[in-house]
């Protein structure tokens, strides 16, 4: 087997999208995610809900929201895009996460397909972002903001669109900034969802 060298961020972002991957190809209805205590399955707000589209169960203990929209993958992938540039905000960057993983698949002998296709859009708001950390500087770890689409074998009508759900900690300045964020995200999926 060949090492592929790649620098410490990647590794740990292919770590998360293997498992995450993984969790949905095992069949996983939750991913309880935390210490034992904070482990609950936790329902999205009604009002994200869409007649075209469904909150699956892969919402879990607040750290993650997945969506569900019955169309083509780059349709869905365009609403997104769509709804964060429509706010004035720029896409800093896509990652091909199906495409990498099904060439990194192959070196590391596993020809094993996790996505159809998938990608995941990271971006930033100026002002929701300096409000974050100027409520706490370490609340940088929280952005770029990401947001995922893909689509899983067995179903390529069913593309699915998902965003980490920013912890809401801290000060009370902090707590408001971050559900801001929360917002922002929740708005931009439902916008896509329409």
């Amino acid at each position: 087997m060949n090492k592929i060298a790649m620098p410490m961020h990647i590794r740990g972002f292919i770590c998360c999208c293997m498992f995450f991957a993984a969790s949905v190809l095992s069949g996983c209805t939750a991913l309880n995610i935390g210490n034992a205590d904070r482990q609950q399955q936790i329902q999205l707000p009604s009002a994200l809900n869409r007649p075209s589209s469904s909150v699956s169960d892969g919402t879990a203990d607040g750290y993650m929201a997945v969506f569900t929209k019955t169309g083509k993958f780059e349709d869905v992938r365009d609403d997104v895009e769509m709804a964060i540039t429509g706010r004035g905000l720029v896409v800093n960057n896509v990652s091909h996460v199906g495409e990498m993983l099904e060439r990194t698949g192959k070196d590391l002998g596993d020809d094993r397909q996790i996505f159809l296709k998938a990608e995941a859009l990271e971006f930033c708001s100026a002002v929701v972002s300096r409000k974050m950390m100027e409520a706490a500087p370490d609340n940088i770890i929280f952005c770029p903001y990401i947001i995922s689409i893909y689509v899983i074998p067995g179903k390529p009508d069913e593309v699915r669109i998902a965003y980490r759900k920013p912890q809401i900690v801290g000060s009370p300045a902090s707590q408001a900034a971050l559900k801001a964020v929360d917002e922002l995200l929740a708005d931009i999926v439902k916008d896509a969802l329409q």
